[in-house]
């Protein structure tokens, strides 16, 4: 295999790989609470295109709702949430919900942590989550006045230079330890976090990855013509 081909092969792979992260940036614009992920594409010493990126952990913009079990965070901060590995994971989504067995869910059906494990909440009619997580329902039957703390649900603090993104989206700490509740996080009631994804730039982004993906394509066809040619050429001598 010629440089030229071996060259372009892996430019393309890592095209790709920018590719598939613009993709799921783009499937996630208007996702809850969603972090996008920062791809960009650079030429190496050997003319070989490499693929970057790093989560994006800016706010994504604020809206009112008035639903009672939607909450945004105030600044920094992340709710503990339930990965699909069991493990403790961390997330900015704040459509809540409760399902058929009072558990308490995210709005892609992760279980909510609180003070000892996952959030379930007993029958109830009404429920309020304060600025500090603290979960209070009016039980089912009570009067209005009745209310009753349940749980707490569990807010973190992040460095962000010390956790990492994995492939279901969640944060971690790159220790792999559980990072400890925060007095310091903030909950606004009645509010959701938006997709911090800007539609525009990535549709952007996926145009200029086209057209490097063109590029190695042409240059790869190319050399196949120089080599056609040059076969020919050899063939009359």
């Amino acid at each position: 295999m010629s440089q030229v081909y071996a060259t372009g092969i892996e430019s393309i792979r890592q095209i790709m790989l920018a590719q598939s992260v613009n993709a799921n940036n783009l499937a996630n614009v208007s996702t809850a609470g969603f972090k996008g992920e920062l791809a960009y594409v650079m030429e190496d010493t050997e003319s070989v295109l490499q693929a970057f990126s790093a989560p994006d952990l800016s706010e994504g913009s604020m809206q009112t709702t008035g639903r009672s079990l939607d909450v945004s965070i105030r600044n920094e901060g992340w709710f503990a949430v339930l990965g699909a590995d069991g493990t403790e994971a961390y997330s900015r989504r704040g459509d809540l919900r409760v399902d058929a067995f009072g558990q308490l869910l995210d709005g892609a059906g992760r279980s909510v942590i609180g003070n000892s494990g996952p959030v379930a909440l007993p029958p109830f009619t009404a429920v309020e989550i304060a600025a500090d997580g603290t979960i209070s329902i009016q039980p089912l039957g009570q009067a209005p006045n009745t209310l009753a703390v349940v749980d707490r649900i569990k807010l973190v603090e992040l460095d962000e230079n010390a956790v990492y993104r994995g492939e279901d989206g969640l944060m971690r700490l790159a220790t792999g330890l559980e990072a400890d509740p925060s007095a310091n996080v903030q909950l606004i009631a009645g509010s959701l976090e938006g997709s911090n994804v800007n539609a525009v730039e990535e549709m952007v982004k996926m145009i200029d990855l086209s057209r490097r993906f063109e590029a190695q394509i042409q240059l790869m066809q190319s050399e196949d013509e120089n080599n056609a040619a040059l076969s020919t050429i050899m063939s009359m001598s």
